[in-house]
């Protein structure tokens, strides 16, 4: 994707020379941002698994193979390099048809629909507060990459919900 190059080369200039140690700011950012992308993949592996649209379905995958996935990946790395501790995390959920849940007692298609929008704007606010507060051009790079990705997906999972008609909307404001 073009956007990334632009990103990479604006921020090229500034990754030369030495290398400041991470502040706490930054740490902290990477780490609960990976905690956090940990946790969303456990909420798109359940809801993989109770959701009955398969268009959801195949949305919920993408999201976790093709979104979160290569983003843990990242950060992992990046982490691993600056020899920062990785958070604990919970197990993989396994992935199946679990349609004998009774109703009421899981989340529908439309909760299921929504709570992914939900983390992927809060994905958005997170990675802009990282970037934000990134001193090093490096985490800056990471955060810009990220916010980009998850807009991009959020503008996906949008336009799904609103053919849906699942979209949520605050009132118009006609001052």
């Amino acid at each position: 994707m073009k956007l990334f190059d632009i990103l990479h080369d604006a921020f090229e200039p500034f990754m030369d020379g030495e290398k400041r140690p991470l502040n706490v700011m930054e740490v902290s950012n990477l780490w609960f941002f990976l905690l956090a992308t940990e946790l969303t993949m456990r909420n798109e592996e359940i809801g993989y698994n109770i959701a009955h649209d398969p268009e959801l379905k195949q949305l919920l995958q993408d999201m976790r193979e093709n979104l979160h996935v290569p983003i843990r990946y990242e950060l992992i790395e990046f982490l691993k390099k600056e020899g920062i501790p990785l958070p604990k995390t919970t197990t993989e959920k396994p992935l199946g048809d679990f349609q004998n849940i009774p109703e009421g007692a899981k989340l529908n298609d439309e909760e299921l629909a929504n709570l992914m929008s939900y983390n992927l704007a809060m994905g958005v606010t997170t990675a802009a507060k990282g970037l934000s507060e990134s001193i090093r051009s490096d985490v800056g790079l990471l955060f810009s990459k990220i916010l980009m990705k998850k807009t991009m997906a959020g503008l996906r999972v949008k336009q799904y919900l609103d053919r849906h008609e699942w979209l949520r909307v605050p009132p118009y404001y006609n001052g």
